[in-house]
């Protein structure tokens, strides 16, 4: 469906034709009627499929239809987002969107200084879009008013809850008028998005158009065994074959994304890492790096990675598999975005069989056990309950401890792979080969 049938304002549609697009998502043909007509909202979408354009063009519509502010600019629409590098896509395109509009956005979150947000604040702004926590410091020094809110917007709020944030949302809404319309996105309707959506929005349609868990249809997923202590080395061959490509790793703790972003440096990859623990800047640095091609790889940690908006990312490798199985699903929707192909690569230690199999029943779907010569594992992986985390709910999740998405497949690492299983279509197995047994467990 073309944006000019969605009934958004003639400078909305120019500023969408201006980046190129024309045609409307899923998520955004069925949100924006919707939102428009002044419906609250939940709204179940991955990243990768538009939600971002999906609450952003009815409430920039809304605003401008109701013409500039009289006295005080306060925020007349609050986007809350759970990190800091989501607030600044959500506030590019914001921009991007609403260029042909008398509109001003300002953006909040921590790890960057008080006083330029202050500054922008006092100045006045229409739109807002903030992190809880430094949200919650603005208003307790009175920086920030929220009384003229109009529109409220949770974006990924599954992540919101995920990271502890609740206490600091429900004091947030506390100072927004009930007046309001409210949208919520979320990767998934678990039982606590829809207590929350029970609590803060009035009568909401809901707009879903992707499976619960449910990835892309387009990415290929494929695991290498191999010994604990020889992923660094078949990781870094994975990347030397791979030297045109831009690849996402994820680690599971800061310091071994540091570790490991210093050892691909060091084999001649120019590699960044993106955790908790980088300043603001160093992570916009990073990003900029990433994307601009200076940097070949970036390592990061979940949490980090939450939100990262790359287009056609061709690869994501998980040097470490996830804790929880849930984070897999997040961590591959860098890649196979917008209709793109893509490939899930994992490289899976022997005692790591508890954390695969957990992913297997989460995707309902084996994944191909693929063994490269040269780095073939010295006894199989383990697929029993050795793993505490192994079919954990989501509300028994561990503690984090990092704070706060092209055409054909091609080799991983070269020649002399060997399929040690082949799961079903869609999850990247070969039929015909064999198996190794007791290498994968239904």
């Amino acid at each position: 469906m073309s944006f000019e049938t969605l009934g958004l304002a003639p400078e909305l549609v120019r500023a969408l034709s201006d980046v190129g697009y024309t045609t409307s998502t899923p998520i955004q043909a069925e949100a924006i009627p919707l939102a428009l007509a002044g419906h609250d909202l939940m709204g179940g979408a991955q990243t990768g499929t538009g939600k971002t354009a999906a609450f952003a063009l009815p409430l920039l519509h809304r605003l401008a239809q109701a013409g500039p502010q009289r006295g005080p600019r306060k925020p007349r629409a609050l986007v809350l987002v759970p990190t800091r590098e989501l607030a600044v896509q959500v506030s590019d395109s914001l921009r991007a969107y609403g260029k042909h509009l008398r509109l001003s956005t300002a953006t909040v979150y921590g790890g960057a200084g008080m006083q330029p947000q202050v500054d922008a604040l006092r100045r006045g702004v229409d739109v807002l879009v903030a992190c809880p926590g430094r949200l919650i410091d603005h208003l307790q020094q009175r920086t920030a008013d929220l009384s003229a809110v109009e529109v409220l917007v949770l974006d990924e709020a599954d992540r919101m809850l995920d990271m502890g944030f609740l206490p600091a949302i429900k004091r947030v809404l506390a100072k927004v008028p009930p007046q309001r319309q409210t949208m919520l996105f979320s990767a998934t309707f678990e039982d606590a998005i829809k207590k929350l959506a029970m609590e803060f929005l009035r009568d909401p349609r809901e707009v879903q158009v992707t499976v619960r868990n449910a990835v892309a249809t387009s990415v290929t997923h494929v695991v290498h065994p191999v010994d604990a202590s020889r992923k660094k080395d078949l990781l870094i061959e994975i990347l030397s074959k791979r030297y045109q490509d831009q690849i996402l790793v994820f680690g599971r703790t800061k310091h071994g994304c540091n570790r490991l972003a210093e050892q691909i440096e060091k084999a001649g990859i120019n590699a960044v890492a993106i955790h908790g623990n980088k300043s603001q800047g160093q992570r916009l640095k990073a990003l900029r790096d990433f994307k601009s091609g200076q940097a070949r790889v970036l390592v990061a940690t979940d949490v980090a990675a939450r939100g990262l908006d790359i287009p056609l990312l061709p690869l994501v490798i998980n040097f470490d598999l996830p804790m929880v199985a849930e984070d897999y699903v997040h961590r591959i929707g860098r890649t196979g975005r917008a209709g793109a192909s893509g490939e899930a690569v994992s490289l899976v230690g022997t005692d790591e069989g508890g954390l695969l199999r957990a992913i297997q029943r989460l995707l309902k779907a084996d994944i191909a056990l693929v063994e490269v010569e040269g780095f073939v594992p010295s006894r199989g992986i383990r697929m029993g309950n050795d793993n505490a985390s192994n079919g954990r709910p989501a509300g028994n999740r561990p503690p984090r401890r990092d704070g706060d998405p092209r055409q054909g497949r091609r080799p991983h690492a070269g020649g002399g792979e060997r399929h040690a299983h082949a799961g079903p279509k869609g999850t990247g197995g070969r039929g015909g080969e064999r198996r190794r047994e007791g290498a994968v467990a239904r």
